[in-house]
């Protein structure tokens, strides 16, 4: 694979289980080395110790010493990140309430739920000030109410100038909050870009309900190659472009579907367009699951 990830922008970084994603920020970080290929971090060379002090890191599955308090596990990091005890002491507090753990400090971690553990890391991962911050699965444990204030972190973040570089598998967040996006699979990169690039804002589908069915509705649904659904007092169907329907055909075919129905003495209720989300785009190029051995 081959991407880049632009300054001060949030990158997202998709695929299923399996797809390599862990392994390629693992690379990046030097906690496994590839057999070949090259990447840099912030402009230079992986392994310059002078960036790695210029990054924060969140794993997937954090290891926590529980029977630290949570000041005593920020200190601990600060003082790996070469931060003074001055710094520390007026920091901590600081990055343990940005990230919803105001009143904490003093609490070993062993007393602490999945959801306040992530929060503590994301914390560390913050805590000296980096210019780059890399989340693998930053949202696993937490509530909606947890997931909501990581993603305004994210974004405080981004207006701040720094890099948010993360992994998820919760493509809504994704969709609310990234710049560009990549897509993996297979260690193989499907697609690299801006959401508004890479999914449609074409009509995927028109659900169209009717309170009253038009006359003879089968044929006419035959007539124009719309998908009936269900009947209850009226009709739910739906109408799907052609594989190679252009937009302006597709919304004539509409037009003139919509006017035939009318015409027969039918009464719509709704006409609801469905453009094309990530969720779409995303099972689109990864496919099925297959086996990842």
């Amino acid at each position: 694979m081959s991407f880049h990830v632009e300054a001060g922008e949030i990158f997202g970084f998709l695929g299923p289980n399996g797809s390599g994603k862990s392994t390629t920020i693992k690379i990046l970080l030097e906690i496994i080395f590839p057999s070949s290929g090259s990447a840099k971090l912030l402009e230079k060379p992986l392994g310059d110790r002078g960036v790695k002090r210029q990054i924060g890191f969140l794993p997937e599955n954090p290891y926590f010493y529980d029977y630290l308090t949570a000041e005593q596990f920020l200190r601990f990091h600060g003082h790996l990140q070469q931060m003074s005890g001055r710094q520390l002491s007026k920091r901590i507090p600081e990055v343990l309430d940005v990230v919803g753990m105001r009143g904490t400090a003093k609490y070993r971690l062993r007393s602490f739920s999945k959801g306040m553990l992530q929060r503590v890391g994301l914390a560390q991962a913050i805590l000296h000030d980096p210019k780059l911050v890399i989340l693998d699965e930053p949202m696993t444990g937490l509530d909606p109410i947890g997931r909501k204030e990581v993603r305004d972190i994210m974004i405080d973040l981004r207006q701040q100038g720094k890099t948010v570089f993360f992994s998820t598998h919760i493509l809504s967040d994704v969709e609310s909050i990234c710049d560009r996006v990549a897509i993996l699979n297979k260690g193989n990169l499907l697609s690299c870009g801006r959401l508004d690039e890479l999914v449609s804002v074409e009509s995927k589908y028109v659900d169209l309900v009717w309170d009253r069915s038009p006359q003879q509705w089968e044929k006419w649904l035959q007539e124009f190659h719309a998908e009936y659904i269900s009947q209850g007092d009226g009709l739910y169907c739906k109408l799907i472009p052609a594989a190679e329907e252009a937009a302006p055909q597709f919304e004539d075919r509409l037009q003139k579907m919509i006017a035939s129905g009318l015409s027969q003495g039918g009464r719509l209720h709704s006409v609801s367009r469905k453009s094309e989300t990530l969720e779409d785009l995303f099972v689109r190029q990864v496919g099925h699951l297959e086996s990842r051995v």
